[in-house]
C-alpha cells in the first residue's frame, strides 16, 4: 500500500498520543500455531505470523522477524536451525584478507532471501491499514558475522583496507536487497546493526553509518523508511547513528532513551527500548505495566518518541505481557489526550 511515510512520521510527531511499534513476530507464529523454524523457512508462514499479530494488537506499523542470519547465509555461511529458537550463525566463513578478497556477492536467489522476500510481498498485500517494516542486517553486523566478530574487531586496526572491501561487498548485498524489498510493496526496513555498537562514535561512523549512508541515499524516500536499530549501542554512538541519515531510530535497552533522543534530529523517529528479554518475556503483566509507564513518563517531553521493545522479543513472550503494555499505553493516552 502507497503510504507516504514522511507524511506519517510526521503526523506521528505532531498528535498527542504515543504510538507503539515493538519489534515482534514470534508471538504471531505461536498464535498460528506453528514453530519458529517453518515461519523462517517458508514466506507463506512468515506472512500469517505477521498478518496474525496485526489483527491482534493495534501497532503502528507490522514488522517481519528480525533474523541476522538471512543474508549470512546467502553468502555461504553455516546456519543452526532450531525448531523454535531463532538461527544462528555457525563459526564464520572467512579467515582472512585474501579470503575477503575471494568472496563473491551472492544472488538474491540464494539461501531464504527469496522466502524473505515472499513473506514481505504478502504482507504488503494484505496489510493495509498501517505500514509494513521489512528487516535485514547492517553492514558491519554482517561482515562480522562473516569473519568472525572478535577477528573483525581486529581486522580494522590492523587491516582497515581489507575491511573496507568487506563492507563494500556487504553493503553491495543488502542495497541490492533492500532494492528487493522495496519493491515488494513494504513501506521501509528495520536495519538491524547491533555489532557496530561495539565500536567508538569515530570507528562507527568509519565502519558502519558511512556505509548504511550509502543504501540510505538510493533507497529512501518519502514513501520507504530505514529504521536504523543499533541495541548495542549504549549512547556512546549516537552521533554516528544519526549521521546515516535515517528516517527513524531504534534502540535498545542498554541506553537511556531520555539522553540518546537528543541527539536525533528532531524530524526522525526515535523507537525503544523496552527490555525484550528481562521486561517482556521474564517479567509479569503487574511489572510490564510498571516499565512502560516509567518509560512513557520520562519520554513525555519527547513528540518524536515511539514506544518499542528494545530488540525483536523472543519465542514464548506471555501474551499476557504484552497485553499489559498496550493497556499501559492505552491508558497513558486516554490521561493525556
Amino acid at each position: 500500500m502507497k503510504i507516504n511515510m514522511t507524511r506519517w512520521m510526521q503526523d506521528i510527531i505532531r498528535r498527542k498520543d504515543i504510538a507503539a511499534i515493538p519489534i515482534m513476530t514470534h508471538p504471531g507464529i505461536e498464535i498460528i500455531g506453528e514453530t519458529v523454524l517453518r515461519a523462517v523457512s517458508d514466506g507463506n508462514v512468515h506472512h500469517k505470523a505477521i498478518e496474525a499479530l496485526a489483527k491482534k494488537y493495534p501497532t503502528a506499523a507490522a514488522t517481519v522477524i528480525m533474523d541476522l542470519t538471512v543474508e549470512a547465509e546467502a553468502f555461504g555461511a553455516e546456519i543452526s536451525f532450531p525448531e523454535n529458537e531463532v538461527p544462528a550463525v555457525i563459526g564464520h566463513m572467512l579467515n582472512s584478507p585474501k579470503d575477503i578478497e575471494r568472496l563473491k556477492v551472492p544472488s538474491l536467489r540464494a539461501g531464504r532471501v527469496p522466502e524473505y522476500i515472499k513473506a514481505n510481498l504478502l504482507a504488503a498485500r494484505s496489510i493495509t491499514d498501517r505500514p509494513v517494516l521489512g528487516g535485514c542486517i547492517g553492514p558491519f553486523s554482517l561482515a562480522g558475522r562473516l569473519y568472525d566478530m572478535s577477528e573483525i574487531m581486529i581486522l580494522i586496526y590492523q587491516n582497515p583496507e581489507a575491511a573496507h572491501t568487506l563492507l563494500a561487498k556487504c553493503t553491495e548485498y543488502i542495497l541490492r536487497y533492500c532494492k528487493a524489498l522495496k519493491e515488494t510493496g513494504v513501506n521501509g526496513v528495520v536495519m538491524a546493526e547491533p555489532a557496530a555498537g561495539l565500536m567508538s562514535d569515530e570507528d562507527c561512523k568509519r565502519f558502519s553509518s558511512d556505509y548504511v549512508k550509502q543504501i540510505v541515499d538510493q533507497v529512501q524516500d518519502d514513501y520507504f523508511t530505514i529504521i536504523l536499530h543499533n541495541c548495542g549501542n549504549t549512547g556512546h554512538c549516537t552521533k554516528a547513528m544519526a549521521a546515516t541519515g535515517a528516517g527513524a531510530y531504534h534502540f535498545g535497552n542498554k541506553c537511556d532513551m531520555a539522553e540518546v533522543i537528543r541527539e536525533i534530529p528532531p524530524t526522525a523517529l526515535a523507537m525503544g527500548n523496552l527490555d525484550p528479554v528481562s521486561v517482556f518475556k521474564e517479567s509479569t503483566p503487574e511489572a510490564m505495566h510498571k516499565a512502560t509507564a516509567e518509560l512513557l513518563g520520562r519520554m513525555r517531553d519527547y513528540p518524536n518518541f515511539v514506544l518499542s521493545s528494545g530488540c525483536d522479543t523472543p519465542p514464548h513472550t506471555p501474551f499476557a505481557n504484552i497485553d499489559a503494555f498496550f493497556e499501559e499505553l492505552e491508558e497513558y493516552n486516554r490521561k493525556n489526550s
